[in-house]
């Protein structure tokens, strides 16, 4: 089952909670919109859409008036930027595009925010997932798009990202890409939103080889930070408390043995004079 776009989740959390406040029942509820039970319970989980009719409706029967949850039932039908580029649903993509805070643990690559187009489409190219060439460029061109957040002064994402030393000494065998991408990661380590974290070769076995992870928190506090897990079939998103605390404790406990942010860029600074 795809999992409802995050907009509309956070919208159907809203109006449960419009609805318990009242001190109505699923049931009562239904009966008094007019609507199925069953239709009720898809709402409320972001399964189905909310017009502004129905929000009109609902703050009329819970007796309650929210002046911006008109604009919230529009955001939430407004389809996702990434859609003109052929791609209905993005998991992650959406859920990182209402974050203010990434953390990635990304040890075998450099973390796709940080990445130039060209490592982008070596990655894509070398991926077990068959792509046409223009699938790929959309994949480039949506990666380049999220990278924007980095600077946008209305809406900054914030990035930690964490790399193993021998995702960056793994650039030495592709020359056409190694300058260009360590380069890139010194500018891009100056902006204010982004934290380099490297895992030196010599810490040897780590807590962070389990595999790669992220973890995503939100603006609005009554949204629960998030663990997204890729994996070679699919991907897995988590929001369960205690899931997303034991992952946290991974992502502190490898960053506490990696190079601190300026001893991280020096490193690859050092790189580029070899």
């Amino acid at each position: 089952m795809k999992r409802p776009p995050f907009r509309r989740r956070k919208l159907g959390r809203r109006l449960r909670q419009m609805r318990e406040q009242a001190g109505m029942t699923i049931d009562e509820a239904a009966l008094a919109l007019d609507k199925k039970r069953t239709s009720m319970y898809r709402i409320e989980a972001g399964e189905s859409q909310v017009d502004v009719h129905l929000a009109r409706s609902m703050m009329d029967v819970y007796d309650v008036y929210l002046p911006r949850l008109l604009d919230d039932v529009r955001y939430a039908l407004e389809p996702g930027w990434w859609v003109k580029y052929g791609y209905t649903v993005l998991g992650y993509v959406d859920l990182e595009s209402e974050a203010s805070v990434v953390r990635e643990m990304s040890l075998s690559y450099v973390p796709g925010l940080l990445q130039t187009p060209a490592y982008m489409q070596a990655v894509f190219e070398a991926s077990q997932l068959r792509r046409t060439r223009s699938e790929i460029a959309n994949q480039v061109e949506i990666r380049k798009i999220r990278q924007l957040r980095l600077t946008d002064e209305q809406r900054p994402l914030n990035l930690i990202g964490l790399i193993d030393e021998s995702a960056l000494r793994r650039l030495d065998r592709h020359p056409e890409l190694k300058v260009e991408q360590l380069e890139s990661l010194v500018i891009m380590s100056d902006l204010s939103t982004v934290t380099l974290r490297v895992l030196s070769e010599d810490v040897g076995i780590h807590g962070g080889l389990t595999g790669a992870f992220t973890l995503l928190e939100f603006p609005d506090q009554e949204d629960p930070d998030m663990l997204y897990i890729e994996y070679p079939i699919g991907a897995s998103h988590f929001e369960d408390a205690s899931d997303v605390a034991r992952a946290r404790l991974v992502f502190e406990h490898v960053v506490a043995q990696a190079m601190s942010h300026s001893e991280s860029v020096a490193l690859i600074e050092g790189m580029l004079t070899e």
